[in-house]
């Protein structure tokens, strides 16, 4: 049993994906710590250490506690059983960009489809979240949240979803304009020529959260619908 589950995009294996978790120093499909990438002037253990125990990802259900009355084997259960009914689709590709004070890679082109498959994970799987304790609500407020944002985290247990959600695969902690400049200038020639173009998202992962923080693939599941 883990202390926390989620669903998110990760690569499947690949040069890409490995490329990713040496950089993040953590294999979240392995369950193990990887050897950074040597790259000049950038201290990328530091740059990467508020990300690391997600491991390459992009969030489509956040991080929860399960429900009371639920277990993993009932939402490995009802996860597959929602891959099936989602279809396969490509994004045109991924941009390197350092976007609200860290660097993401972000998606191209129309992203219709997968906020609309984001939101859909959200709410079918909303019966296996535990209400969120008040220590991380009252933390999530910390960011001034909006209205709308408020109401996403009372609804969803999350401030980012619907017309607030905004896919990407963290990179990095937070770090100022200046740098993030650098570090991208530095970053992108070891990461853009593996990122796929177009970027296919034809599979989901369900994520468990150890004891120690780290997150690990729990299952990978296709769309297949």
């Amino acid at each position: 049993m883990f202390e926390r589950y989620a669903i998110f995009y990760t690569p499947p294996p690949g040069s890409f994906a490995e490329f990713c978790a040496s950089w993040l120093g953590w294999d979240n499909q392995a369950g193990r710590t990887c050897v950074h990438p040597q790259i000049a002037d950038l201290d990328v253990a530091k740059l990467t250490l508020a990300p690391r125990k997600y491991g390459i990802h992009g969030t489509l259900k956040a991080p929860f506690r399960l429900a009371k009355g639920t277990t993993q084997s009932q939402l490995e259960q009802a996860t597959a059983q929602l891959a099936g009914t989602i279809p396969a689709f490509r994004l045109d590709g991924l941009s390197l960009k350092h976007h609200r004070g860290f660097l993401a890679l972000r998606p191209r082109g129309n992203v219709t489809t997968l906020n609309a498959v984001a939101q859909h994970i959200v709410e079918a799987l909303d019966d296996f979240r535990a209400p969120a304790p008040p220590a991380e609500l009252a933390r999530r407020r910390q960011a001034n949240l909006s209205e709308r944002q408020e109401e996403n985290l009372t609804t969803w247990g999350y401030p980012y979803v619907g017309n607030d959600f905004h896919f990407h695969l963290t990179l990095s902690g937070r770090i100022d304009p200046g740098l993030g400049a650098d570090v991208t200038d530095a970053l992108a020639p070891h990461l853009l020529p593996l990122v796929p173009r177009p970027f296919p998202v034809d599979q989901i992962t369900l994520m468990g959260e150890d004891s120690d923080g780290m997150f690990h693939e729990i299952h990978r599941y296709d769309l297949t619908g």
